[in-house]
């Protein structure tokens, strides 16, 4: 059948994958009755629509639109954990906290009231209210019809399920199974895609990335590799990108970063280059591949803002510790021996809450406690105002390991402290399961985002 383009209530733009409008919640295909989801089981979420108007000096990683317009944590795939809400609670200011990307600048007339109480989801599926973050060693257990990423994929050659994960249908005989676009019509649910959970493991480096329990696609990505440096020594390599969500293509962008930029430092570093001159070069090579992709004719329509993320980089070559970023994906420095050698982070937000604490505007909690306070200010885009690659190095003198990640899980541990306290003691010898453990605080802990997690032992493994 022939795919709208946009919404027949509101005429918001649609994406081809939108199967509910991002700005009403209208559903946009038909669906007999005896093929709704029951009470209980996942619903699909509509992705968050594009804000009606860029900054020209911020975006707002919650998603959150100018003067309030909301932020949809709970995409596709998964539940809301929010209550039902009327048109004027849909786009809370609250929904800040849950930690995605979204296009807007900070609003100004931020309303301060609490998270609602979750509840029951609504049908058709709306904008779920942020819950505060729980600390870092909260456990707590998916809701029931929440599909865990952690459980087998049960993914075929072709990358369809042989049966849905959820009910278990298969289509075998007449009755319903998993269709082409991915979704049971017995039940609704949305079936794992290939980036759903990706894991990779080298010799020197792992790194392991999730879709999380609320979003109805990844938009993070990952690259890890190594290099063998002129000397003949190897250079390790870690790249994480976190796709700005109410973006065009957020997760063609993180792919296209991700790729670029590691193929960048491989060929630089191999040749002999500087670490950080190659990292500078690494990140301006991951914009012009995302900028790549906008499109000239939709460059200037607000309902088509331009592919964009965010992207970090680490790179080890022999006692030298280098790292690169722009936006707010992190790095930090989590030593062996923790009773000795305190953490660091070792990355500096480019978002509107470290612009409040650099200017002691605001301390670090208020500043994070705002709803502004993930309003980044720097992204790779072909609508990025300004381009400031940043790049730093270190010489630790103490073993230990670097962990590369997206907001997906720092959300969970804020501080270099939190973070060391649950990445595992033998992180550096076992880094795949490390990265898998903290994938796993971050599902625990709620799962609000795409969680992307880099574990590199230093110094380089023999």
């Amino acid at each position: 059948m022939p795919q709208m383009t946009v919404c027949p209530s509101c005429a918001e733009h649609l994406e081809p994958e939108d199967r509910f409008c991002g700005n009403c919640g209208t559903a946009l295909v038909a669906s007999p009755e005896g093929d709704r989801p029951a009470a209980g089981q996942e619903i699909p979420r509509q992705q968050q629509a594009p804000a009606a108007t860029t900054s020209d000096d911020a975006r707002s990683d919650d998603g959150a639109a100018d003067d309030g317009a909301c932020d949809d944590r709970a995409s596709d795939g998964g539940v809301s954990d929010g209550g039902p809400a009327s048109d004027a609670e849909v786009c809370d200011e609250d929904d800040a906290h849950s930690g995605d990307y979204g296009l807007a600048p900070p609003a100004q007339n931020v309303d301060a009231r609490g998270p609602r109480p979750p509840a029951e989801p609504p049908v058709p599926p709306v904008a779920a209210a942020a819950q505060p973050r729980p600390p870092a060693s909260a456990v707590s257990q998916p809701r029931p019809g929440v599909a865990d990423p952690r459980q087998e994929l049960l993914m075929t050659e072709t990358g369809t399920p042989d049966a849905c994960v959820a009910c278990g249908a298969d289509g075998s005989g007449d009755g319903p199974g998993v269709g082409e676009d991915g979704v049971c019509r017995r039940c609704g649910h949305v079936q794992p895609k290939e980036r759903d959970h990706v894991e990779r493991e080298l010799p020197e480096v792992a790194a392991v990335t999730d879709r999380g329990l609320r979003h109805h696609r990844n938009e993070d990505a990952f690259a890890v590799s190594r290099a063998d440096l002129p000397d003949g020594g190897p250079a390790v390599i870690a790249v994480v990108c976190d796709g700005v969500s109410s973006a065009t293509r957020p997760d063609e962008a993180s792919a296209a970063a991700c790729e670029a930029a590691d193929a960048s430092l491989r060929i630089t570093l191999a040749a002999g280059g500087d670490p950080g001159t190659a990292m500078r070069d690494a990140l301006l090579s991951a914009a012009e591949a995302v900028n790549a992709l906008a499109d000239p004719e939709t460059r200037d329509d607000p309902h088509h803002n331009a592919p964009a993320c965010t992207c970090v980089s680490a790179v080890v070559t022999g006692d030298l510790l280098t790292v690169g970023w722009i936006g707010d994906s992190r790095a930090y420095w989590i030593p062996d021996d923790r009773s000795g050698e305190r953490p660091a982070r070792l990355t500096e937000d480019d978002s509107w809450a470290a612009r409040m604490v650099e200017a002691g505007l605001m301390s670090q909690d208020e500043a994070y406690a705002d709803p502004r306070a993930h309003a980044i200010t720097g992204w790779l885009g072909a609508d990025a105002v300004e381009l400031d690659p940043h790049t730093a190095s270190f010489q630790p003198d103490l073993p230990g390991v670097v962990v590369v990640c997206s907001d997906g899980l720092w959300n969970y541990a804020e501080s270099a402290d939190e973070l060391a306290a649950v990445v595992p003691a033998d992180a550096r010898a076992h880094p795949l399961r490390a990265a898998q453990s903290l994938v796993g605080v971050a599902l625990d802990g709620g799962g609000h985002d795409n969680i992307t997690v880099a574990v590199v032992p230093f110094p380089v493994r023999a």
